[in-house]
């Protein structure tokens, strides 16, 4: 099993996913963005970070950077492709996951652990039963996440809503839990397939139980375990 992890210029938690994958025992290597060859990677990850500055909006040069065209292919193959925060807006741009990103409510930068409660979904990434509830880091100003109430239905319906702000103990707040006022309190969804994953949390950050914690490990693991067979 061999992750590989895309370096877009202005990225700046590559080294994170990098250093995680390697804490879980993964093989894991950089692929360049100017790259048009993954031949050799199981899994791919879009980190988090500021490509290309976030001109014009996040994720929307990159989505024409030559390793994405590869991508793509690789996600219509079947192959796992993780987005995190600044890849889950790049996985927005390039349509591969549906809906985009707005400023956050209050037009503030939020940086904080969460509570985020797990859907029943389609997703491959996920190995923990729905309605578990995971405290994971955001760190983002452009997590406010949208899309229109016939995309939602259709994401329901196919299982593509995968993670969801909630409150501690898993409930929803009335007027929404999600502190970047997150359409339907949406975190992380995925394709119809399940294989393409964007979410705005940060869950390579919460791999170590002598740091922060280990209720990240569960992204990596499962996707592991899924390609192996088990």
């Amino acid at each position: 099993m061999r992750f590989g992890v895309v370096r877009f210029p202005g990225s700046n938690c590559e080294q994170d996913v990098v250093i995680a994958c390697r804490y879980l025992g993964f093989d894991v290597d950089y692929i360049w963005h100017g790259d048009t060859d993954l031949a050799g990677f199981d899994a791919v990850v879009l980190p988090g970070g500021f490509s290309y500055g976030d001109y014009i909006r996040t994720g929307a040069v990159a989505r024409f950077s030559p390793v994405m065209g590869e991508v793509v292919r690789f996600a219509e193959r079947g192959g796992p492709v993780l987005g995190i925060c600044n890849g889950f807006q790049i996985l927005t741009e390039a349509h591969m996951l549906p809906g985009a990103m707005l400023r956050n409510r209050g037009l503030k930068f939020i940086c904080e652990t969460v509570p985020l409660r797990v859907e029943e979904s389609a997703c491959q990434w996920t190995g923990v039963p729905a309605g578990t509830v995971l405290r994971i880091p955001i760190n983002h100003n452009e997590g406010n996440y949208t899309c229109d109430p016939e995309t939602l239905a259709a994401m329901e319906a196919a299982g593509q809503v995968v993670l969801r702000y909630c409150e501690p103990d898993g409930t929803r707040a009335p007027g929404g839990s999600a502190p970047n006022g997150a359409f339907d309190d949406i975190a992380g969804i995925c394709n119809e397939r399940g294989n393409v994953f964007g979410l705005m949390p940060h869950p390579e950050r919460v791999v170590d139980p002598e740091a922060n914690g280990t209720d990240g490990q569960t992204f990596f693991t499962r996707i592991v375990e899924r390609l192996a067979g088990v």
